[in-house]
């Protein structure tokens, strides 16, 4: 009798387990089309920026080389205004070359895809969004509501902090480093290519921190009270971060780079204190019940 038990209960583990898995490649095949569709999207987007090309290099990729720059005109207007002597940008010397045979060729291809990764990136966090969503309850899915909307906000208004800030600071300074008149700064167009794509985008994703913070709250990773406390070893991080990110040694460009970050840390405490509060809520509500 018990024999015949085991045989039942073993068939009933046996089914368990052929569940399980079905279940497991179920969601494999869902994570399959999630990313089909991404890779897809990046393709259009690549096709759009190769489509309008003469825009892409002319206008934003080798704007920061120009002096009629928006923030170069900016500079030198608040110069003026302030009376500030040098503040002004006249120069930018140093030419861009290609040292490689197929250079402008791979300049074309990398620069539309770096283009087709920062306009696709709302649509890639949509698509996490909608791999995600079917794991979560209800009240979690309340909870996040407004994910994609926000974390495309913050990581806009990041991109546009490091390309019209952090680049041409970054730019204006490194260009105009001169050791001796003998050198002549000739810069490769995968060099300079590389610094703007990883400074915007860079800066892009460091101002996703206050929904990096909010997904590990809610996980119970983080408390307002640890970075309240933190507050000290997370301004030398914030330095740190922010020396690696600017290529520059001034003074000025890295607190204006790290300035921003300061205000998302404590945007990010502001975010974890919400989320405490709204489970203590949600636990009174439970035991009144």
């Amino acid at each position: 009798m018990s024999k015949s038990n085991e045989l039942i209960q073993a068939i009933k583990d046996k089914g368990k387990s052929i569940e399980s898995e079905m279940s497991f490649f179920d969601h494999i095949e869902v994570l399959r089309w999630h990313i089909i569709r991404s890779v897809l999207a990046i393709v259009v987007f690549a096709v759009l920026s190769f489509t309008f090309y003469d825009f892409v290099f002319n206008q934003i990729i080798m704007g920061p080389k120009n002096l009629d720059f928006w923030t170069y005109r900016m500079m030198c207007k608040v110069g003026d205004l302030l009376s500030l002597e040098g503040f002004c940008v006249e120069k930018i010397p140093f030419n861009i070359i290609n040292t490689e045979l197929a250079g402008q060729f791979m300049l074309q291809i990398n620069s539309c895809l770096i283009m087709a990764v920062a306009m696709g990136f709302p649509y890639l966090l949509f698509e996490v969004w909608l791999f995600i969503k079917p794991a979560l309850t209800d009240i979690e899915r309340r909870s996040a509501r407004g994910f994609v909307l926000y974390a495309t906000v913050l990581f806009i208004l990041g991109a546009l902090f490091g390309y019209y800030i952090v680049v041409p600071l970054s730019v204006n300074f490194l260009a105009n480093i001169s050791l001796s008149v003998e050198i002549t700064n000739q810069i490769t167009i995968d060099s300079y290519l590389s610094t703007i794509a990883t400074l915007t985008l860079g800066c892009g994703v460091v101002f996703l921190l206050p929904i990096i913070v909010f997904i590990m709250s809610k996980l119970g990773l983080m408390t307002p009270e640890f970075m309240r406390a933190s507050r000290r070893y997370a301004a030398v991080i914030i330095l740190i971060i922010a020396a690696i990110i600017t290529p520059t040694a001034d003074v000025i460009t890295l607190l204006t780079v790290s300035a921003p970050m300061f205000i998302l840390y404590e945007l990010s405490i502001t975010v974890s204190a919400n989320v405490k509060k709204r489970k203590l809520e949600a636990e009174k509500e439970f035991y009144k019940n």
